[in-house]
């Protein structure tokens, strides 16, 4: 009988034995990794795990500065910031913005203008948090706070964000403000706008920017595991920006935009011995508080394409033709050259050899006019044929030396230069001979001739201060310590300082001695008081009036046809222009009033710089008026 052997005790114990050496080895090797691990996390790698320990437990939070605050020359507050609740995002801690967005759109309302810039930003962000909504109400920030659990990354800030008070009647002087916008990430100091979301975009809030933004400060929190602040460790305060005081008066500008009304055009008043902007009124504005918010795009696109170029500082970067606005520094330019002599006006001019007729503003003429009488009521015949024998180059200089054809260099963004023709220009513009007509019809600012409104102010403070011209300035101070007062005047230079006479010039100052300065603004004076000035129905028996009346043309006429302004869609009337200083003696305040499409400038723009001129000189009485004439023309000659 076979037996069956059931067991092979060696073959069994030899493989427990393997099968346990084995698994020594195996847990020999695996403590072996843990152990080098340890070693490598607790020492090798020790400090870098505890530096990302305590970025995790400890963060810095940068605080935003307050902005600068603008008042206007009586203490008024122009632009001022409120406390808003924002909705900001930490990048770093979001896996899925899209998912995100799309969650907090159920909770908070996210227009696609708050999308879009926040995703622009979103790739070239410089700091841990970015704005994703403004403002939020009451009602939506109860919302979120609900549910605030379920978006890591999204807190509730408070900030401060700029408010302009009085809307639209000061935008076209202060800019505003808007959010910081990837092309700005590329420009600016990213420490310096650390917690900051918004930058001066445009007028003074750009122009001063560095002087409104401030210092920021910076917290240390502490924060759990999902990143919510459980307390304040240390805090250093941020430094408010500097306060700005303007020239400005802001009840003299308020009354220039009422007085516009519903026209466009533009307003500029200036105190001659200072040169402060005392008004700078565009006319139509818009509200620059829509902007500070973030404008969405339909209505950015309305204020853009309207016709009526809501955003257009005209002040500034409107460019029109003078008209007979320029007729007194022509008229300095024929006092210089002796060429002011008496002519003849039957109502029209033409050039030796051509029929061409150059008419004036009064068909049937003015007769025998000299100059006192071709500037009283504004004989465009006298200065054809005074020009024609002048020529262009001493006509050109002269305007160009009370400012014309360059930027007035005032203390904001945006200004245009204007154009003052000559031979040479048209030569490099469109490379063509200068022909004698241009000549006659720049003598009564028409053709390439070109003005802002603040040019023609500057021109007519310069006249004004018999002469002296001081570079016109919107901020006169800024605060100079911590408890933001003001304490010193911002030094201000004249933009030049000319003594006047033959041969002054561009390079000496603005042409005119003292004769001829004072028989050019006698017929200025007569102007308004005269009896057959142009605008003498704006006289008044409180003070006295300096001024000229201009109308340039939209549309050129034909020799044959006749100017008939009931026949012509209102956009293509005449603009109407004034220009005007008061008290003539020593005056107080310079004014160009334009009005885009007005017609006369003696029945629309003169009436608007006459009421501007009442409200500044509310106060003034005639012996007023004539203890200042009592100083004589050194109480505006000295300027300095």
């Amino acid at each position: 009988m076979d037996y069956v052997r059931l067991h092979d005790d060696a073959a069994e114990s030899r493989l427990v034995r393997n099968r346990l050496l084995f698994a020594a080895v195996l847990a020999a090797v695996l403590a072996a990794l843990l152990v080098a691990r340890v070693v490598y996390l607790q020492v090798s790698q020790h400090e870098s795990y505890m530096a990302q320990s305590r970025e995790n437990r400890i963060r810095l939070i940068p605080v935003a500065p307050p902005r600068g605050l603008i008042y206007d020359r009586n203490g008024v507050l122009l632009a001022r910031n409120v406390s808003v609740f924002n909705l900001e995002v930490d990048p770093e801690q979001v896996q899925d913005m899209d998912g995100l967005l799309h969650r907090l759109s159920q909770l908070v309302e996210i227009g696609d203008a708050e999308v879009n810039n926040f995703t622009r930003t979103l790739g070239r962000a410089r700091t841990s948090s970015l704005l994703l909504r403004t403002r939020l109400s009451q009602e939506e920030l109860a919302r979120f706070s609900v549910n605030r659990h379920r978006f890591p990354g999204v807190e509730i800030r408070t900030r401060l964000q700029r408010l302009y008070p009085l809307g639209d009647l000061t935008a076209h002087v202060l800019g505003y403000v808007g959010r910081i916008s990837a092309d700005d990430l590329e420009q600016i100091d990213a420490a310096a706008y650390r917690g900051v979301d918004h930058i001066g975009k445009l007028g003074l809030e750009s122009w001063y920017e560095r002087d409104l933004l401030g210092r920021p400060g910076f917290e240390q929190v502490e924060t759990n595991a999902h990143g919510r602040i459980i307390r304040l460790l240390s805090r250093t305060p941020p430094a408010p920006g500097r306060n700005l005081r303007l020239g400005l008066d802001i009840e003299l500008q308020r009354v220039a935009l009422d007085a516009l009304g519903a026209e466009r055009g533009a307003v500029v008043a200036i105190e001659p011995a200072s040169g402060d902007v005392l008004a700078m009124a565009s006319s139509p504005a818009y509200n620059a508080n829509r902007f500070v918010r973030g404008i969405d795009s339909a209505s950015y696109q309305v204020l853009s394409e309207s016709p009526d170029k809501p955003l257009l500082n005209r002040a500034l970067r409107g460019r029109y033709s003078p008209g007979s606005t320029i007729k007194s520094v022509v008229g300095l330019a024929l006092l210089e050259a002796d060429a002011a002599q008496k002519t003849h006006c039957p109502g029209w001019f033409s050039l030796p050899g051509s029929s061409r007729r150059y008419r004036c503003w009064k068909r049937e003429g003015h007769g025998n006019v000299d100059l006192h009488a071709a500037i009283v009521q504004s004989c465009d015949v006298y200065f054809y044929r005074a020009a024609n024998a002048l020529g262009i180059e001493p006509i050109a200089r002269a305007l160009r030396s009370f400012g014309l054809g360059r930027a007035t260099g005032i203390d904001t963004d945006g200004e245009l230069s204007g154009l003052v023709p000559d031979p040479q220009w048209k030569r490099a513009a469109v490379n063509e001979s200068w022909f004698p007509g241009e000549t006659l019809i720049t003598a009564i600012g028409q053709g390439a001739t070109l003005v802002t409104p603040l040019q023609l102010a500057m021109l007519t403070a310069t006249l004004a201060n018999r002469g002296a011209a001081i570079r016109p300035r919107l901020v006169t101070a800024l605060d100079v310590n911590a408890d933001g007062e003001f304490t010193a005047e911002e030094e201000r230079k004249p933009l030049r300082l000319g003594e006047g006479g033959a041969g002054a010039g561009d390079e000496g100052g603005p042409i005119g001695g003292a004769d001829d300065l004072r028989a050019v603004i006698s017929a200025m004076v007569d102007v308004v008081h005269g009896e057959r000035g142009t605008a003498r129905h704006i006289k008044t028996e409180r003070y006295t009036i300096a001024g000229k009346t201009g109308t340039a043309q939209v549309i050129s006429i034909a020799q044959d046809e006749e100017y008939d302004a009931e026949k012509l869609d209102k956009r293509f009337h005449d603009h109407a222009l004034f220009i005007a200083f008061a008290p003539a003696e020593a005056p107080a305040i310079a004014v160009a009033v334009i009005v885009e499409n007005g017609g006369s400038g003696s029945t629309t723009a003169a009436p608007i710089a006459r009421r501007v001129m009442d409200h500044h000189l509310r106060g003034l009485t005639v012996a007023d008026a004539g203890a200042a004439a009592g100083n004589g023309d050194s109480a505006v000659t000295a300027v300095q």
